[in-house]
């Protein structure tokens, strides 16, 4: 976030509320009411119409701040598309994590062609700028035609069973997507996604690799790059 300005300068509420209403909003799978409801037992009166302007307006920044301040993902992705309805209409979530299980990036798009595949290579490696070692996809023929094209050196693997760690990253989109009741268009979708991916991410540390000190001390650590990544000390 910017050092030269303060983004919360005008807001009737400080950082350490709207950053809260945020983090609720996307660490959980609750609805704008509930995290309204949260906020009130605590004494804060604020509308689901205000956290949801937060979120867009204050968690797209967390979001690009945290992806900046990861350590370099991992060389090996995992890339799977599951499809979503919107407005009744079929489109595929394009998904892609490292073998950490961190989320690279997401993608909302109408088809699952060798286009399709192509625009999301090419996003995924805008972002990440590095290529990776190998990738691991199902038999979607659609990654085999892009990959050819836009990384024709990287190994690429193909099975229905070694994708497993992308398919079960997809478990917190289908949790939320039906507690808000699907989503109400592709811009939607993607925004809301984008920012979710990145904040849900940072804080799954893998509770059951690590010993409750380990955990402790991740989860600090967590909390450390959040209050950093969103101003707090700077707000206050």
């Amino acid at each position: 976030m910017c050092r030269t300005s303060n983004p919360y300068r005008g807001f009737r509420f400080p950082a350490e509320i709207i950053n809260q209403a945020v983090w609720l909003y996307h660490c959980f799978s609750l609805s704008l009411r509930e995290v309204e409801l949260i906020l009130a037992a605590r004494g804060i009166m604020v509308s689901y119409e205000t956290i949801r302007e937060w979120s867009l307006r204050f968690g797209r920044n967390y979001a690009k701040t945290l992806k900046r301040r990861r350590s370099q993902p991992g060389d090996k992705w995992f890339l799977d598309e599951v499809f979503i309805r919107i407005r009744g209409k079929l489109h595929y979530l394009w998904r892609a994590v490292d073998q950490h299980g961190n989320v690279l990036d997401v993608l909302v798009q109408s088809r699952r062609s060798k286009k399709a595949a192509k625009r999301f290579f090419r996003k995924l490696l805008k972002g990440l700028c590095y290529v990776p070692r190998v990738i691991v996809t199902d038999k979607l023929g659609s990654y085999g035609a892009a990959k050819r094209e836009i990384l024709p050196g990287v190994e690429h693997r193909q099975s229905r069973y070694l994708n497993n760690r992308c398919e079960v990253s997809h478990l917190p989109t289908r949790r939320r997507e039906r507690h808000m009741r699907r989503f109400k268009s592709v811009r939607h979708a993607q925004q809301f996604l984008s920012i979710h991916a990145p904040i849900h991410n940072h804080f799954q540390l893998h509770r059951h690799r690590l010993s409750a000190s380990g955990y402790r001390a991740a989860r600090d650590r967590a909390f450390a790059t959040w209050r950093d990544a969103t101003g707090t000390a700077l707000a206050g």
